[in-house]
Formats: C-alpha cells, sequence, structure tokens
C-alpha cells in the first residue's frame, strides 16, 4: 500500500493515551511553563520521552511516562496537550478519535479530577474548532490506585458525560492488578452509566480478558494474550467484543514479543471486530498511518480492510448514533476514490 495514499485516507482512532503523544514541540512548551530544562537537540529530547528501544517489558516501557508527568499539573497544560494530540490526528485525516488520559496523575498541585477533565475537554474543543475532527476524552482509572480512589474518579468525572467525556479505561500494571481487583471500581463505573474499555491481555494474562468480558465489557486494549487462545477467541467473537490493537507498543513492551505472538492473524481468521491504534504516539514514536503500514507490509492487510476496521472502529466508539452516521458515511467517500 502507498505511504500517501494511507496518510490521505480517514481514520478512526480508540486508543491514544494523551500523556504518552506529546509532539516533541509540546513536550519543549510545558517544559518551558514549569522551568524544566531539556536537552538541546530534539534527539536526545526523543530518548527521553520514547521507548527504551531494548525495552524488557510494560514497566519498562511505561518509564518516559515519569518524566511527562510533572509537564501536566495545571489546567493550562492540559489544555495544551489535548489540543496537541488533536492536531497531530487531524494532520494524517483522522477523522474521529478518544483520547485517554487519567485525572489523577495531574493533581500533584492542587487540581481535582473534574478540573483536569474539564481541561483536556476544553483542549479537544479547541482542536476541533480548528481542525477536521471529532474527538472525545476517556478517563483512565490507575490500576495500583486505591478501588475507593479510582470510584470516586469515576463519581467526579461522570457529570462531564455530556461534555466532551465519552468513558472510562483502567491502565497501569495488569499483571498485578487483574479487573477481579478493580472490580469494585468497575461496578461503580457500570452504576454510573459510564461507558467502558479495559486493558486486558497486553501482560501475557489471557485470563483477564475473559474476565473483563464476564463483566460486560465489550472493548479490549490490546487483547494481545489472544494470539494463542482458540477457544477465548471464540468467546471473545461470540460476546461481540472489539479489539483495540496496537502492533508497535506491543512489540516494544514485549506484549507480543515476535510478529507471531502479536493476536491479529488468530482474531482475523476468527472474523473478530478489530481497530488499530497507536497507543502512545511519542512514547512508541509512530502515527496511525506509520501502523496502518506495518499491517500492510506485515500481515498482507488492504485498503478494503482498513475501511471495515474503521467501520468497527466507528461502530466501537462511545459517540452518539448520529454522529456514528456521519462517520460512517464520511469514511466512505475517503475510501472510494482508491477501492
Amino acid at each position: 500500500m502507498d505511504e500517501k495514499v494511507l496518510h490521505a485516507i480517514g481514520k478512526v482512532e480508540l486508543h491514544c493515551h494523551l500523556d504518552g503523544s506529546l509532539s516533541l514541540e509540546m513536550i519543549r512548551q510545558l517544559a518551558a511553563l514549569i522551568g524544566q530544562p531539556l536537552p538541546a537537540s530534539d534527539a536526545e529530547l526523543r530518548q527521553l520521552v520514547s521507548a527504551p528501544p531494548d525495552s524488557e517489558d510494560l514497566m519498562d516501557y511505561l518509564k518516559p511516562f515519569d518524566f511527562i508527568r510533572p509537564l501536566l499539573q495545571t489546567k493550562q497544560a492540559l489544555e495544551m496537550a489535548a489540543y496537541d494530540v488533536i492536531a497531530q490526528a487531524a494532520a494524517e485525516n483522522v477523522r474521529y478519535i478518544e483520547v485517554r488520559f487519567a485525572p489523577d496523575q495531574s493533581t500533584d498541585q492542587g487540581l481535582s479530577v473534574a478540573e483536569a477533565t474539564t481541561a483536556v475537554i476544553a483542549g479537544l474543543h479547541r482542536g476541533m474548532s480548528q481542525f477536521d475532527i471529532i474527538a472525545r476524552a476517556l478517563v483512565c482509572g490507575m490500576r495500583q490506585l486505591p478501588v475507593g480512589t479510582t470510584a470516586k474518579m469515576f463519581e467526579q468525572t461522570a457529570p462531564l458525560l455530556t461534555r466532551g467525556l465519552v468513558g472510562a479505561d483502567f491502565a497501569g500494571n495488569e499483571a498485578a492488578f487483574p479487573p477481579t481487583a478493580i472490580k469494585p471500581a468497575i461496578l461503580r463505573a457500570q452504576q454510573l452509566g459510564v461507558p467502558l474499555t479495559l486493558h486486558a491481555g497486553e501482560c501475557h494474562e489471557p485470563q483477564n480478558i475473559e474476565q473483563t468480558l464476564r463483566l460486560g465489557i465489550r472493548r479490549i486494549g490490546h487483547a494481545t494474550a489472544l494470539y494463542d487462545q482458540p477457544a477465548l477467541i471464540h468467546q471473545f467473537v461470540n460476546a461481540g467484543a472489539t479489539a483495540e490493537l496496537c502492533l508497535t507498543s506491543n512489540l516494544q513492551t514485549k506484549a507480543a514479543r515476535s510478529l507471531a505472538e502479536f493476536p491479529y492473524p488468530a482474531l482475523h481468521a476468527a472474523g473478530a471486530k478489530i481497530t488499530i491504534n497507536t497507543d502512545n504516539r511519542t512514547v512508541s514514536n509512530t502515527t496511525l498511518t506509520r501502523e496502518y503500514w506495518l499491517f500492510g507490509q506485515n500481515f498482507g492487510v488492504t485498503l478494503a480492510d482498513l475501511l471495515a476496521f474503521n467501520h468497527t472502529a466507528v461502530d466501537a466508539a462511545f459517540c452518539t448514533e448520529a454522529q456514528k452516521a456521519v462517520l460512517h458515511a464520511r469514511l466512505e467517500k475517503d475510501y472510494q476514490r482508491y477501492l
């Protein structure tokens, strides 16, 4: 597939982390606001904010997030960051994106989780006012936090569901905090009517995918551990679940130790619902265009496949049915000149 065509076609992204996707220019702007010194060269800065080339596991991959956290502690910084991610997505013709972030990680200097979330939504709205894109926010509960803290976060942010927030996620150390460990917070979100997606199967833990499905959650972030689980794939398909696949980051975190351990071929053969995502544009040093190209190179994915995956992403998105209808029509128009 031609890279210019891959850049030009419309795209939908459901799995993109705010703090892992800041442009180098934005990182410099945010660092200047707090007087944090940075390397002069972009090459050196990229080393600080991208995954180590020899990452050993997910926790190793997550180290750059510790560098970014101090930069996202004010309403101004969060608004700027959200706008920056939308600008990047719009530049490669993403038509709809859900940007996820953990508001509890931005309360170090006194912001409330509601204030942090409102600031991110403001940045998304500013981006939408300037670019041809629809953007929505997801709040992430951090698995390592007390479940009561995360349940309270959902309670404080649920009133924003009609103002740009559309759902929630759980991120963090999945191996140490499986779905059963965070179940009370999951149930609280569901009681509040918060649509949920969940990181599961990113740490060689297929049982976490099964537990997530049993909790009634039908969007699964990564789902990597399905690659050699035919019975669980059957359960996944029968449940009507959607996989948010992230190829580059899975190889970096060793969720897939090789292409042979990436679940796409098995999921596609079983007729599973599939979407393609960046996960972290900066930490993984990727774009959605590049991810599409990698799927084409490694798995023979075609433009027709990509159109189908994007329609699947629209169906799984947490936006309104009216917005979905518009997006489906837009995708058909985007692709018709190339198919």
